[in-house]
């Protein structure tokens, strides 16, 4: 056996040949570069030619270098990869894609990321791909087999946080973004089928624009460029659903300046209607549908956050709408979910009171009518809510995104309409908004939070009981507002769209 060093102090790359006594050679040295300070490296076959090659993170230029070996323990000189602005500290090498190319991994200080690049079996590597980690500080990788996939994985210490991430690996190595364009200022995000293909499509409100993006899926993950459709002034939050039983999808959506909703009735074919719209109390925030008076019509119930009230909105056979029915909240209603609670088949509703630092709970009597609140304590600033069976015991519980304190709050519900006290789990900076799948096909629901103040979403995986691992994060785009869930490549996974407030996709 020999070793190969990373020689920071003097730009070079040492190799010390073993003899057979267990003592070594003087080394034998290949320089980095000039104030490169190599920093770390690992022995490998990058181009497949059965000699050892070496690749090695250089500290000081913000690169890594590849050494390709002659298999007589003479390299050639590096080759080198540029990261940007992120200082690499450790690398390790796997097939992250299962091509049998190996692919290269690092870590990066000070950029809050780890960089992949892509091996082509030659020796070459893709540009890198970043991924972020949460953290500033991420100082050393090990790569293995996490979960019995049969794909590499990747698990980093994370020095400023007193954490490891974790990053599993799928068949086109981990999930990265991709970008289309909407209006100005996308505020909210849901998806459906809107074409009636059995593929998922995206609808998207345009604050600034005020107006909603359709993008159609084609069903292998890409979708077509969007088609708009007018609505009121601020369209802040939409909500998907057939209010006509026609079998096709409609919109609904919460238009906060003009204190309206607009009702879209979808064609079938991907089009919509002109809107129609009802007047709603003071800055309507969020919207969602139910059928609160078991007439098989889906009525709509929305947040007015001036008012601190909701307005149920029950639905005629045709898709129009009586004029609403307020009910108190805590102050400043924000965000708003349905569910049955109490498990007495009525629906119920849940909001998120953003001043008060609460939610509140309104049961349903079946009959288009609710009970007064009933509220529970969040963290600071609660933004968005969901609502799903995260521990397995057909009981609804309760997520919600706490703004300033840049957690997560969980209350698990004991199926009688009452909830437990909540408990927090971390997320990036300044969550906006939260929704709810199966991302690793446990069995077992998971969370997803999109954080505005890091440009990431945080994925947090549950465990049987209600609780949830640490979060691991991805880079998004730029102030990622809203977050939602679907298959939209029909692998039977289940995939994440992300609106970016300011990147305008």
């Amino acid at each position: 056996m020999d070793l190969a060093i990373a020689n920071y102090g003097t730009n070079n790359v040492g190799i010390m040949f073993g003899a057979s006594n267990g003592t070594f050679a003087k080394q034998s040295t290949l320089l980095t570069g000039l104030n490169s300070h190599p920093y770390s490296l690992v022995a490998g076959h990058l181009n497949e030619d059965t000699n050892l090659d070496i690749a090695v993170t250089t500290y000081g230029d913000n690169s890594v270098g590849i050494l390709l070996g002659h298999g007589n323990g003479t390299l050639v000189t590096p080759m080198t990869y540029s990261l940007g602005a992120a200082s690499p500290y450790s690398i390790g090498i796997g097939d992250f894609n299962n091509d049998n190319r190996m692919d290269l991994v690092v870590t990066n200080n000070g950029t809050d990321n780890i960089a992949l690049l892509v091996g082509h079996g030659n020796g070459t590597f893709a540009s890198p791909k970043l991924y972020s980690t949460g953290s500033s500080s991420s100082i050393s990788i090990v790569i293995g087999d996490l979960n019995s996939d049969n794909r590499s994985d990747i698990a980093f210490i994370n020095n400023d946080t007193s954490t490891i991430g974790i990053m599993l690996a799928y068949d086109e190595f981990f999930p990265i973004q991709t970008t289309y364009s909407t209006g100005t200022s996308p505020y909210s995000v849901a998806v459906g089928d809107f074409n009636n293909d059995a593929h998922l499509d995206i609808v998207v409100t345009n604050a600034k624009d005020n107006n909603i993006s359709v993008i159609i899926g084609y069903g292998n993950g890409s979708f077509a460029n969007q088609k708009t459709y007018s609505t009121g002034g601020g369209p802040f939050s939409e909500a998907v659903c057939d209010f006509n039983n026609d079998n096709r999808l409609d919109i609904v959506v919460a238009n906060y300046y003009d204190n309206t909703i607009s009702i879209l009735l979808g064609h079938g074919n991907g089009s919509f209607s002109n809107q129609k719209t009802y007047s709603t109390g003071t800055y309507p925030n969020s919207v969602a549908v139910g059928d609160f008076n078991h007439d098989a019509h889906q009525d709509i119930v929305v947040t007015n956050t001036n008012d601190n009230t909701i307005g149920v909105f029950l639905n005629y056979e045709n898709g129009f709408f009586a004029d609403q029915t307020t009910y108190s909240t805590g102050t400043t209603p924000v965000s708003v979910a349905v569910g049955d609670f109490n498990n007495d088949t009525q629906l119920d509703i849940v909001i998120a009171n953003l001043d008060d630092n609460t939610v509140s709970v309104l049961l349903g009597y079946g009959n288009g009518s609710f009970a007064n609140q009933t509220t529970y304590a969040t963290g600071s600033i609660p933004i968005y809510i969901a609502v799903a069976d995260v521990n397995n015991d057909t009981h609804l519980d309760i997520i919600v995104v706490n703004q300033k304190e840049n957690t997560a709050s969980v209350l698990l519900g004991y199926g009688n309409g009452s909830f437990s006290s909540q408990t927090t789990y971390s997320t990036g900076s300044t969550p906006s908004t939260v929704a709810v799948s199966d991302f690793n096909n446990d069995t077992q629901l998971d969370i997803v939070v999109a954080n505005v103040g890091d440009n990431t979403v945080s994925i947090l995986l549950g465990y049987d009981n209600g609780s949830f691992a640490n979060q691991t994060t991805y880079l998004t785009g730029s102030y990622p507002i809203a977050v939602a869930v679907g298959d939209f490549n029909n692998d039977t996974r289940p995939d994440i769209v992300v609106a970016n407030f300011n990147g305008n996709t």
